[in-house]
């Protein structure tokens, strides 16, 4: 067993492709459109990951991966949508994670205060956690004193 995707449902496919792409620094690796259906699947790649993609189609079915689902013409309620958990990542330094994301409008829904661990949520509010790779960093501000907004 090995880990291919997850899916995500999005409501407005333009604005998941700004959060995810643009701010969070993901890559569109391909999509699927389905004309019968009326959805569009677009499968996303971190950028330390696509060698991993690369490789992985030899063992058949390309991974690791984020599909967003973008239903055509739907009103669907999604709420919260925190039902299915969160996204993870590994970041090199935290907080000019956080600082990059905040300065391109994302709200910092968890700082990380600990010098390892922060939330944010996409236009959908799908939780995602970003982790600092290896230790955590020192302790610093503002993010030491920032208190959670919203939730996570």
């Amino acid at each position: 067993m090995r880990y291919l995707h997850t899916m995500l449902r999005v409501r407005d496919l333009d604005k998941a492709m700004d959060f995810y792409c643009n701010k969070l620094g993901l890559k569109e690796s391909f999509r699927m459109e389905n004309e019968a259906g009326k959805f569009t699947l677009v499968f996303l790649v971190a950028p330390g990951d696509e060698t991993l993609v690369a490789d992985s189609k030899s063992a058949g079915r390309p991974a690791p991966l984020v599909e967003l689902t973008y239903n055509w013409g739907t009103d669907e309620d999604m709420q919260e949508a925190r039902y299915f958990g969160h996204l993870a990542y590994e970041v090199d330094d935290i907080y000019a994670e956080c600082d990059r994301l905040m300065k391109a409008g994302v709200t910092i829904n968890r700082p990380p205060r600990d010098g390892q661990m922060a939330f944010i949520r996409s236009p959908d509010l799908h939780s995602i956690e970003l982790l600092q790779k290896g230790k955590a960093l020192p302790k610093q501000e503002p993010w030491a004193s920032m208190p959670n907004t919203g939730h996570w």
